[in-house]
């Protein structure tokens, strides 16, 4: 087969990585890709913006298969433009993706269907937003309804956080991602982050895994695209995954088929573990990132007869098989993220770096004068499997320490609430 990828992150990097290994694969594509990327795939100047040239790519190149990674093309609906071509294609349509990129349109879902999820209203003007807040208090969870690169959420603890997001929102910080809001109530529990493999009409587990979103150490700072995640996710035990099935994708996916959207492609559930159980917090309509790369990791199964079967709708006849070993990843990011990050500094040693059971991603890196620079606010993601958390934590900070970066900054303690329940015993 020839597949192209669409993308240039780390999320990308492990697909491409996963894809490559395949049997199936003739010859792998990616568009427009970066540095780690291209050791794994023939890099491709293309304006994935552009439905129309990535069309014309695929009928030149014969390509079998489009992978999208990123949300903004989905959203913009990349997978209806290429399908109208007879271009096969994952991921979902225009109208699907409206489950990523409508907070409202997904919250006004899950009470239609009666899927457990935060309270909440929706407001498309500031004197309402912040009267709702005024009437409710805090804590209070503020979002813009667009898409906003994961940085338009505010878990306000305090009334004047909340008044801030609020103002962020509306005065154009998140441009139209913030032209509505959803505010929401404060769930306490456990976060996870959950996958399923779609094809319109059957939803496949697709693993498990704990992200962090919070820039610095101990969970505090601003929210951030995730600083590092791992898999699988101990608080999803197989009862609580039978719950997430019935309680919440099964009603997503029957819901969206009635809509005239049924999903096809992959439905990444982020969820809060309360004491009543699990209640969906937000809808991703791609593989998560950094997510996506512990992911990969762990699957033992091919990913491009995976992503086949469900672009094929054969979902119902298959099955997806995991490494018992735990995936850790963390990211490490330029100065200044999640702000305005410094480009152009200079890494070396990531080559050294890896080793058996450590694989590095690149996530905004880029080529300057045959050195390796920091081109993006996440810039590597360093992963590893280990029989425990604790100990793909280890391996992946050993290797961390042997990059020289000096401009790059990542947390100490990704995998502290797995690794601190494998201490417990």
């Amino acid at each position: 087969m020839n597949v192209l990828l669409l993308g240039s992150g780390g999320r990308e990097h492990a697909l491409g990585w996963k894809i490559a290994a395949s049997p199936l694969l003739t010859k792998l594509y990616a568009a427009p890709g970066n540095p780690g990327i291209g050791s794994e795939a023939e890099l491709v100047k293309l304006d994935i913006a552009h439905h129309g040239a990535v069309a014309a790519f695929c009928r030149e190149k014969k390509i079998d298969l489009v992978v999208v990674g990123p949300e903004g093309p989905l959203v913009a609906g990349i997978a209806d433009d290429l399908r109208a071509e007879n271009i096969r294609v994952f991921g979902p349509s225009k109208a699907a993706a409206r489950l990523e990129g409508s907070k409202g349109f997904t919250k006004d879902l899950c009470a239609r269907y009666n899927i457990p999820t935060a309270a909440y209203g929706r407001f498309g003007d500031l004197a309402s937003a912040k009267a709702y807040v005024e009437k409710t208090g805090a804590p209070i969870v503020i979002k813009a309804d667009g898409l906003a690169a994961g940085k338009g959420v505010t878990v306000a603890m305090t009334m004047a956080e909340a008044q801030a997001a609020l103002d962020a929102c509306f005065d154009g910080s998140f441009g139209a991602a913030g032209a509505e809001v959803v505010i929401e109530e404060f769930m306490t529990g456990e976060e996870a982050s959950f996958f399923c493999l779609c094809d319109g009409t059957t939803a496949l587990p697709f693993g498990t895994a704990q992200d962090h979103k919070r820039v610095g150490d101990g969970d505090v700072g601003p929210n951030t695209g995730g600083m590092g995640a791992y898999s699988p996710a101990p608080v999803m035990t197989p009862d609580m995954i039978e719950r997430t099935m019935r309680e919440i994708i099964e009603p997503t996916m029957r819901g969206m088929a009635a809509s005239g959207a049924p999903f096809a492609g992959i439905l990444f559930a982020g969820l809060m573990i309360t004491e009543n159980g699990p209640k969906l917090i937000e809808y991703n309509t791609r593989f998560g990132d950094p997510e996506c790369q512990v992911l990969m990791m762990r699957l033992k199964d091919d990913l491009l007869v995976l992503l086949n079967a469900a672009v094929d709708g054969q979902l119902a006849h298959t099955s997806v098989r995991w490494r018992d070993e735990a995936a850790l990843t963390v990211v490490m990011a330029a100065r200044g993220y999640p702000g305005t990050p410094e480009k152009g500094s200079v890494i070396r040693g990531v080559e050294d770096a890896g080793g058996e059971g450590v694989e590095i991603f690149h996530a905004g890196t880029a080529i300057n004068g045959g050195a390796l620079v920091a081109n993006g606010g996440r810039v590597l993601n360093v992963t590893a499997t280990g029989a425990t958390v604790g100990e793909a934590q280890a391996r992946v900070y050993a290797a961390l320490d042997r990059i020289d970066w000096p401009d790059g900054f990542c947390r100490r303690d990704i995998g502290w609430q797995a690794v601190a329940r494998e201490q417990a015993g």
